[in-house]
This record gives C-alpha cells, sequence and structure tokens, in this order.
C-alpha cells in the first residue's frame, strides 16, 4: 500500500491573477499558504487484475478507463495506463469549501501513480502535470495557483509569467513573525458549496474588459506588497492589505459575495478585525480575519453562530506518508 497526501491552501492576496485570461497579458501574482489539512490517496493491487476499483464519496468497480464517472481518476488513470488496482481518497475537509481540494486531489494523485509506477516526480512537475490535467485535458476555467500550493506548501509567493513559467519564492520572515501570523489569523466555515468553475468562468471573462483588468492589477501591486511588508517582519500589514483585497475581489464577478458573507465581515470588522476575505473562488466556504489577540475575544463573540477552524501553517507541500509493498 501507497498512501499520499497533499495540503490545501489559503490565499491571502492576488487570487484570480493566474487565471490565463490574465496572466498571459499582464502576467500575475499571488501570496498563499497551505494549511495542517490534507486529502489523502491510498493505492494498492487489486484481487482481479483486469479491474479497478475506486473509493470515494461512491465506490466504482469499472473494467475499463472510460466506464470511470470521476473525471479526475478517469483521466489520470488512462495517462498512466494503470489497471488491477484499488484507490481510495478522503479528505479533512469537504469539497467545494474554497481550499482548493480539486487541485490537492489531482496533485496527491499523480504524485500516488508515479510512486505506484517507482517514479520520482519533482514538486514542479506535480503542479505543472496537474495544470494540464485540470485545465487542458478537462477544461476546467481554473487557474494554476492551488495546483503549486498544494505540490510546494508552505506560505510562497507565486508569480504567474505571460510565458506560463511560475515561480516559486517562499516568504522568510524570522520565526516569531511566522508564529504571529498563524496566530493572529482566526478562519470560520460559513457553510455551503460554491461552484468554483462558474464564478471563475466570469471572472476570466470579466478581466478581459479594460476596467476589471486594472482592479486585477491592482490586486498583484497589493500582493507584492503584502510580500515585501512580511519579508519586513510587518506581520500587521496583512490586515489592512487583505481588507484592499477582499473590496477589489468582490467587483471582479457576480457570485464572489452575498448577504451573508458580507454580513459576516461587517460583524467581524465591527469586532476589531483589521482585515479578512472569504477563500476560494467566491459564494460559500471558509473566510479568514487577520485580528490581533487583544480584539480575538470579540470577534469570535460576534461570529459565535459559525464553527471556528484552527488555523496551522503546513510547510511539507505533496508527500508520500507510506510505501509497503
Amino acid at each position: 500500500m501507497i498512501i499520499t497526501r497533499a495540503p490545501f491552501r489559503v490565499s491571502f492576496c492576488g487570487g484570480g491573477s493566474d487565471l490565463p485570461s490574465f496572466y498571459e497579458k499582464y502576467g500575475g501574482c499571488v501570496l498563499s499558504t497551505t494549511i495542517r489539512k490534507y486529502m489523502y490517496l491510498t493505492i494498492h493491487t487489486y484481487f482481479h487484475k483486469d479491474q479497478i476499483r475506486l473509493k470515494y464519496s461512491q465506490t466504482e468497480n469499472i473494467k475499463s478507463y472510460d466506464e470511470i464517472e470521476h473525471k479526475y481518476f478517469r483521466q489520470c488513470l488512462k495517462d498512466f495506463g494503470i489497471m488491477g488496482v484499488e484507490i481510495s481518497s478522503m479528505a479533512d475537509i469537504p469539497s467545494g469549501t474554497g481550499l482548493g481540494s480539486s487541485s490537492s486531489f489531482t496533485v496527491a494523485l499523480l504524485q500516488l501513480l508515479h510512486t505506484y509506477k517507482g517514479e520520482y516526480v519533482s514538486k514542479y512537475k506535480l503542479a505543472k502535470d496537474a495544470c494540464e490535467v485540470e485545465i487542458d485535458k478537462l477544461g476546467e476555467p481554473i487557474g494554476k495557483q492551488d495546483q503549486f500550493a498544494a505540490a510546494f506548501g508552505g506560505l510562497k509567493f507565486y508569480e504567474f509569467q505571460q510565458n506560463g513559467f511560475v515561480n516559486v519564492e517562499p516568504i522568510v520572515m524570522a520565526p516569531q513573525s511566522y508564529q504571529m501570523l498563524e496566530d493572529n489569523i482566526l478562519m470560520f466555515y460559513l457553510g455551503g458549496k460554491h461552484s468554483a468553475s462558474a464564478i471563475l468562468k466570469e471572472q476570466s471573462q470579466n478581466v478581459k474588459t479594460v476596467d476589471k483588468a486594472k482592479v486585477q492589477q491592482q490586486m498583484c501591486d497589493l500582493t507584492r506588497t503584502l510580500k515585501e511588508e512580511l519579508q519586513k517582519n510587518n506581520v500587521d500589514a496583512m490586515g489592512e492589505l487583505l481588507h484592499e483585497n477582499w473590496m477589489l475581489k468582490k467587483s471582479l464577478a457576480s457570485g464572489i459575495s452575498n448577504p451573508l458573507i458580507d454580513e459576516t465581515y461587517e460583524k467581524a470588522m465591527n469586532a476589531g478585525a483589521l482585515g479578512g476575505k472569504l477563500l476560494g473562488a467566491g459564494g460559500a466556504g471558509f473566510m479568514i480575519f487577520y485580528v490581533k489577540p487583544e480584539n480575538q475575544g470579540a470577534v469570535r463573540s460576534a461570529l459565535n453562530n459559525l464553527r471556528e477552524m484552527e488555523f496551522e501553517m503546513d510547510n511539507s507541500g505533496a508527500s508520500i506518508i507510506h510505501i509497503d509493498k
């Protein structure tokens, strides 16, 4: 049996600039971190050598790749030409909640299949190949940040160049600054699921217009500023820049915010949060807020109808956590 895992991500600034419709024209950048919540995948040899058994939210027993309902399994297994295996997936957090779960799944699956075949694969190739599966082969209208975050892990600045290359740069801070950042971010679950594809498809079309492209460029400027401030150990800059980024992001597509999200944001800010945002494409899922310790009790009280999730940063990225052949 082989077990792999890939972390979920929290995007702070720049989301949307990783869409091809934007970065191919202007270049883009995102600053994000992965968290200690993971997608897990296991594989072992199946008794029936001419079949595949898949276990996720449902179970599939198939004899040909084209019979597979789960499109990510179907594409990857066909690409690798693997039969006679049983594969299971499980996750710490439900899909559709704004934490990049589909890309975490794809990255973990690719590493699983490479490892099963006895092949080494670099983190960059994992991310690049996951982008190819999701964007090029399956036609998902998504960007590149989630695949690279899941593969590399950690607090990183990702720069999306016009030619498609992605530069990955770690954010270097004093140890106490990492701890302060982790301690001052509160994460709450709004519930529900969003259709990231639908929102991102609209956003991708919108950034082709001059006014929306200017908004996205402003978000990239904020992202670069956040990178500089964090590397100066000015962790509190996260609050104001999160707020500015969120105000800009809401204008990019119609489904990004809604009355519940706006009300939650207002409550947190009135209780002392310095800034925050919805995670993912929009509409539902998780929200984060940057809150100094002295105001965290008030923010928790203001949002006591929501489930809080502990925020811990991951630094491992995609990993092989068990091999027993």
